[in-house]
């Protein structure tokens, strides 16, 4: 156990002392995962919203590289998905795609991606898997659903003319998702439990 315990330790303190490009190419890497992670799409027919597997890529990256390198993986993710790789949800991207129902989930991406990482660098024992189950479901509750829901709903009056209310919205933009982004929460916060350090 002290062996495991000090691998992971070492593991982690050799990412936070990488150099400079070496973490833009894991955060490059990152992104990469998110966009791989995009694909894993399940289309609904009541939402332009699908469920996708990305969040969990999303999660992850403030847990491995911290608040500025996790961030920069999810900007790199968008800016390269608008210039030229088609890696959003479904094989699509450009800037469109980007404007489209979902921008305000990219926007919530890059901050719970901070907000995660913030969290991992300054608080050792936050990584245990309760305390960070309930620091990334924070994140994705409110710092990707605040922002993706208001996205959802300006987006849907510009190109509907017409208010959606908040059952309405919930429904196409929570509600349908709540059980898989459980599933996503926990499943990060095992991945801090095994992977990252306690002290």
């Amino acid at each position: 156990m002290d062996d495991y315990n000090s691998a992971r330790k070492n593991a982690f303190e050799r990412i936070k002392e990488a150099s400079t490009s070496t973490k833009i190419l894991m955060s490059f890497m990152m992104a990469c995962f998110t966009g791989i992670m995009a694909q894993i799409i399940i289309p609904l027919p009541w939402t332009p919203v699908p469920i996708t597997a990305q969040t969990f890529a999303v999660l992850c990256s403030g847990l491995f590289l911290g608040k500025k390198y996790g961030c920069l993986s999810q900007i790199l993710y968008i800016v390269l998905g608008v210039a030229f790789i088609p890696w959003f949800g479904g094989m699509t991207g450009g800037l469109e795609i980007f404007l489209g129902s979902t921008c305000g989930f990219f926007i919530g991406f890059v901050i719970a991606s901070y907000f995660i990482g913030a969290i991992t660098e300054k608080y050792a024992k936050a990584r245990s898997f309760t305390r960070m189950a309930i620091v990334i479901g924070i994140a994705n509750f409110a710092l990707i659903y605040i922002p993706g829901l208001a996205g959802l709903a300006l987006w849907y009056n510009l190109t509907q003319g017409a208010t959606l209310g908040i059952v309405d919205l919930l429904m196409m933009g929570l509600v349908p998702f709540i059980i898989g982004d459980i599933v996503k929460i926990l499943g990060a916060a095992s991945v801090s439990k095994v992977f990252l350090p306690k002290d």
